[in-house]
């Protein structure tokens, strides 16, 4: 394969890769026509496809392929598809339907490439078909030469509606734009209240490398019995303006002056 080539097909598959989900190894459904066309010219398929996706690939064909080879008599092809891993269509094998309408409801569900299926037929209408549902490569064989075909329309519309969305996603969620979200848990329509996002942030020290505060211990338990004289007793003290301590002298009934004074005399 050309490198040239080699390069725009890997750049679709990274397409695919980021908007429609696909990962490796690829799921490739084969139809009956390129399984005759490629073992008639003696070309390896799985290989093929190995190089023309640059992964891993995994073979698949269904029940109504594999029955439309049997219709050719062609033993070797039968062989090569049965080596394939089978992929149920939920067609009997007495009903089969033609080619086509197989790959067309395996791969189409609801207009989507639900699972994620690589496509390889020889058959123009199948390939016309499926370039109608996003999201489905396609690969054919031209003489002995594998293509891919370029994005469908359907593909890019759906490519560039999701740039878009993802474009104008963070002007409309601040989720996206970088602004503080709402921190209050909500409430569903049963009236249940949602959890709430723990936002994340500087976190505080650990508890255990904080040094303990030193506990003042009561004076009214711990402190021993002392012979002092209490505050209650002791004479009241002013403070002046100045800050220096005055003491205020209480002034004496007239009887405790008579008592001192008759010890005066007493003891004279």
């Amino acid at each position: 394969m050309r490198q040239k080539r080699a390069k725009s097909y890997r750049k679709q598959m990274l397409v695919y890769n980021h908007n429609f989900k696909f990962r490796e190894p690829y799921q490739v459904l084969v139809d009956d026509q390129i399984v005759c066309d490629t073992h008639r010219a003696s070309f390896d398929l799985v290989k093929g496809l190995q190089r023309t996706l640059q992964a891993e690939v995994k073979p698949m064909i269904t029940q109504c392929c594999i029955q439309a080879i049997y219709e050719t008599k062609n033993q070797d092809a039968i062989e090569l598809a049965k080596s394939f891993e089978r992929r149920r269509c939920n067609h009997p094998p007495k009903e089969a339907k033609p080619p086509i309408e197989c790959l067309q409801s395996v791969v189409s569900v609801n207009g989507n490439n639900k699972h994620r299926y690589v496509v390889a037929s020889q058959d123009p209408s199948i390939r016309k078909k499926l370039r109608q549902v996003p999201g489905v490569p396609l690969i054919y064989m031209n003489r002995s030469v594998m293509v891919m075909e370029p994005l469908s329309k359907a593909s890019g519309d759906f490519s560039r509606a999701q740039e878009k969305e993802k474009l104008f996603k963070g002007l409309n969620d601040p989720k996206y734009a970088g602004l503080p979200a709402e921190e209050e848990g909500g409430k569903t329509d049963n009236g249940t209240e949602v959890s709430k996002n723990k936002r994340k942030g500087p976190k505080g020290p650990n508890p255990l490398s904080i040094k303990k505060k030193k506990t003042v211990p009561d004076s009214k338990d711990e402190s021993p019995p002392s012979d002092k004289i209490s505050v209650t007793d002791a004479e009241p003290v002013d403070r002046s303006s100045s800050g220096r301590r005055r003491r205020r002298h209480h002034k004496r009934s007239s009887t405790e002056a008579g008592e001192e004074g008759e010890s005066g005399n007493i003891s004279s």
